[in-house]
């Protein structure tokens, strides 16, 4: 039977599910962020398999299907692709075999969202960091590569100093990450950042730090217009703050200076036309005054940008949906202002339970989501709530009262 959609059309036709027409799109990754874009994309009549290391993760929960593999290996993955003949393959976290998906790509099995290319640059640190800083030419911190401690030490020593912050090449939502203001302490980063690496690669960035007056993320849009061109689109620039390097709380719109909003606005374009593809690309920024410093590019939603549920007529998850299969995209923003605040596990324990929900929901303006991950851990990301309000402020505030009434408790 011929296959209704090729995988390079970006703008195929949409069939059945769990028929011979259907649209089938992989999902490399299904935790929270992967799950609203399963849902964004099934809402639109597409096929969804969702992948991921665990059972039960919350993109499986949704998925038309779910399977469980050690992503970075690329016979697991090559195996999972033959298997499903997807038509699209949309990497959501880093821990990926991305020289598979160049292979896969390659060969015309499947097209990856953005592309093969830009998920294989930005799945470490040290791939967008050069691209951005060696061959755009974008302004960021000081920066080197250690292989081991006494390279690490050397680097920043000699070059960095300190403060310095530590991060394994590869990692996610700040794991392995570390500040680090005396040279006693390093040792410390160099062990912590070598077990929170997503994949243990025995290799770190170390930054100098940079005195900024706030970061954001820029979430930046590659999606076909109405002329049928692949253009440029942005949202509302997002702060956020972050503990140990993991996200807390994030609000959109942040206030900017149009020179400095300019500026980031061109970073984020430069880096993503250099990616390509079509999607949505979370670019974090560091900003003082009108002074902008490129950080990273993630090549797909960003934690940071679920307030984009309360904040925009389309959240980024469903940019993103629309922009891979090649559908026109709206970035407007539906209330003057709107917060997120996350909702941590607070105990170890399988298949906690929550109260205080009506509570939340009572506060005007707000709403929650509970991911439905099976595992909780003491500060694992477990839910987040969200509120809209005519300022910043009163958005934080009711955010963050909402996150307070949700009490996660053993079952």
């Amino acid at each position: 039977m011929t296959n209704p959609n090729p995988p390079s059309a970006l703008t195929p036709s949409f069939g059945t599910p769990l028929t011979h027409s259907a649209l089938r799109v992989l999902l490399l990754g299904a935790g929270e962020l992967g799950k609203e874009v399963i849902i964004a994309l099934q809402r639109l009549g597409v096929e969804v398999i969702a992948a991921d290391r665990y059972p039960n993760a919350p993109g499986h929960q949704v998925a038309h299907r779910a399977h469980v593999l050690n992503m970075a290996d690329p016979v697991a993955l090559r195996g999972l692709v033959e298997a499903e003949r997807p038509h699209v393959i949309v990497p959501e976290i880093e821990a990926i075999a991305t020289e598979a998906l160049l292979e896969i790509e390659r060969k015309g099995l499947a097209r990856v969202v953005p592309t093969a290319r830009a998920a294989n640059l930005t799945m470490n640190r040290e791939g967008i960091r050069r691209l951005a800083a060696e061959t755009i030419g974008l302004p960021t911190s000081p920066y080197r590569f250690a292989d081991s401690y006494e390279e690490l030490e050397a680097a920043v020593r000699e070059v960095i100093g300190l403060p310095c912050v530590v991060k394994p090449v590869m990692s996610s939502s700040g794991k392995g990450q570390s500040k680090v203001d005396r040279i006693e302490d390093l040792r410390a980063a160099w062990d912590y950042a070598a077990a929170g690496g997503r994949v243990s690669l025995g290799r770190v960035i170390v930054e100098g730090f940079i005195d900024f007056d706030y970061e954001i993320t820029q979430l930046t849009v590659r999606a076909r217009g109405a002329d049928g061109s692949i253009g440029t689109c942005f949202c509302e620039p997002i702060g956020h703050v972050q503990i140990h390097g993991d996200y807390v709380e994030s609000w959109q719109p942040h206030p900017m200076a149009p020179a400095a909003l300019a500026k980031a606005r061109d970073y984020a374009r430069r880096v993503t036309d250099d990616l390509g593809g079509v999607g949505i690309f979370g670019v974090e920024l560091f900003v003082k005054d009108e002074q902008v410093w490129f950080s990273e590019v993630s090549p797909r939603p960003h934690d940071t940008g679920l307030v984009t549920l309360a904040s925009q007529w389309q959240s980024e998850f469903e940019l993103h949906a629309r922009a891979l299969l090649g559908l026109p995209v709206d970035t407007t923003m539906r209330t003057a202002a709107a917060a997120s605040a996350v909702i941590y596990g607070g105990v170890d324990a399988k298949g906690i339970a929550f109260d205080g929900v009506a509570e939340a929901l009572a506060i005007p303006g707000t709403d929650l989501r509970l991911f439905g991950k099976p595992e909780s851990y003491v500060k694992r990301r477990m839910g987040v709530a969200l509120a809209h309000a005519p300022t910043v402020e009163e958005a934080r505030m009711r955010a963050k009262a909402a996150a307070a009434k949700v009490r996660p408790r053993l079952p």
